[in-house]
């Protein structure tokens, strides 16, 4: 009788192997992620006698051929976020969540590729005639890409694996492929690991472009094992909320070029469009009244290499509830909780009996520690009714003890709100430099430099106090 093959069980978030079944993931808490799979030969003790290894040659650091030329899309952000296009042999994943857009994007690079470049269309999700509707509707019908509607991992390698194949190829989506030889189902830990491997191994040898569409988890996080993110060379998040009709494809790892640059698109009936000016995009919304809304700050930040300016939006309010409510859009909630700790305790601002609201206007997300200054500005022009001055920008850091700290790119952060029509700036004092003041006379803004967020705060309370006189004179 054939002895049946031993069964492990791994996680479907994290790859963690699990001798039995347990509802909790022990790597990383998820529940109910366990699926069985079973196991091949057991690995090779060492390598042991036998056969000898033959051995490998080193080469320099400067080889003799030239670099091949990178494949550009002429779609601006996209070659942006890619390092200034796609590079020959390379393996790029694009994940984001259902319906967003992901495979409306890399339909319209593959139109655009196609017009140089053998281009090839692989999808597991959708059939061709799906996919000719979507091209129709982009107006991309006479595009000359060729079209498919495959799964199996095998018939693809054996398709691309023959001379004069095509220089891009997309795969929609990743988790759709399967290996024959592995008994697991598709999107199983094992065959997503194993199908990237062979699709991977191929593009490098062929040398074409290969382009993955991964799912998402409810996180955000691309699903599947995490090594998934190491055997690729770019990793790209396409991000929007649906109440928005903007789109962010974002770098979170590039080997050929720089991490955390962005692309902004809109989306439209035909298809998405590029924006080349992403901080006239995101204050499009504001009133002609220049920020005069109390609890409104404009944030002048970087994302990438580019400057983006954004409008932050804070609301406090007296709570009811025994806990007060703390609601979050578009930035980290844990950096909110310590710039209210440090408001109260550095500047003696009472907010632990206060709701409060922050978002982020626009559906952007931002990350960087610039934007501390830029929400204290806001919850403290909230709290006091009084709003910032006209046209001025707002970034630096904000330490625990209460001070500003330095940001990078101050002139390059300047010089866009100088370029959008902004006159002042509230910005952190670099101590013996006077840097912020020379970046002020080039963007020609007036800049009001703050050593600790006292000042901040002090400005506020002035202007209350000269309010009152002229409200209560009318």
């Amino acid at each position: 009788m054939a002895k049946r093959p031993a069964s492990q069980y791994v996680c479907q978030e994290c790859g963690a192997v699990h001798p039995r079944w347990s509802g909790k993931c022990d790597g990383c808490g998820a529940w109910n992620t366990l699926v069985e799979e079973t196991q091949g030969d057991s690995a090779p003790k060492g390598l042991g006698p036998g056969r000898k290894g033959r051995k490998i040659e080193f080469v320099g650091l400067k080889g003799d051929n030239p670099q091949p030329p990178r494949w550009t899309a002429n779609m601006e952000e996209f070659d942006r976020v890619t390092g200034g296009g796609l590079v020959q042999g390379s393996a790029v994943l694009v994940g984001g969540d259902p319906g967003i857009g992901k495979s409306t994007l890399l339909m319209q690079v593959a139109a655009k590729l196609a017009a140089n470049h053998g281009t090839a269309y692989i999808s597991g999700e959708e059939a061709v005639e799906q996919l000719r509707l979507r091209a129709s509707r982009l107006g991309l019908s006479d595009a000359p890409v060729r079209l498919t509607a495959a799964t199996n991992v095998r018939d693809i390698v054996a398709t691309l694996d023959t001379p004069g194949g095509p220089d891009l190829v997309i795969i929609d989506s990743i988790q759709t492929m399967f290996v024959d030889t592995l008994e697991s189902a598709p999107g199983t830990v094992a065959q997503v690991r194993t199908s990237a491997q062979e699709l991977i191994r191929l593009a490098k040898r062929r040398g074409f472009a290969l382009i993955l569409v991964g799912h998402v988890t409810k996180e955000g996080t691309i699903a599947g094992p995490r090594v998934l993110e190491h055997m690729v060379d770019t990793v790209l998040y396409f991000e929007g909320e649906r109440g928005h009709q903007f789109r962010i494809l974002r770098a979170v790892k590039n080997r050929f070029g720089p991490a955390d640059e962005i692309g902004v698109f809109e989306m439209t009936d035909g298809g998405l469009n590029e924006i080349t000016n992403p901080s006239a995009l995101f204050l499009g919304d504001r009133d002609d009244g220049g920020g005069r809304e109390a609890g409104s700050a404009v944030f002048a930040g970087i994302e990438g290499s580019r400057p983006v300016l954004v409008e932050i939006q804070a609301l406090v309010a007296p709570s009811s509830l025994g806990t007060p409510r703390r609601a979050v859009v578009g930035w980290d909630s844990g950096r909110l909780a310590m710039i209210l700790a440090v408001l109260e305790a550095r500047c003696g601002l009472a907010l632990g009996a206060c709701d409060v609201y922050l978002n982020v206007a626009g559906g952007l997300r931002i990350g960087e520690p610039a934007a501390d200054l830029a929400v204290a500005a806001a919850l403290v022009s909230s709290l006091t009714g009084v709003p910032l001055p006209p046209e001025t920008v707002v970034f630096g850091e904000i330490g625990l003890s209460g001070e500003v700290r330095p940001v990078s790119r101050t002139d390059v952060r300047l010089k866009e709100a100088g370029k959008l029509g902004f006159t002042g700036a509230f910005v952190p004092r670099v101590r013996g430099k006077g840097k912020e003041g020379t970046a002020a006379r080039d963007a020609d803004l007036s800049v009001k430099a703050l050593e600790r967020l006292d000042d901040l705060v002090t400005i506020f309370e002035n202007d209350a106090a000269a309010a009152r006189p002229a409200r209560s004179a009318s």
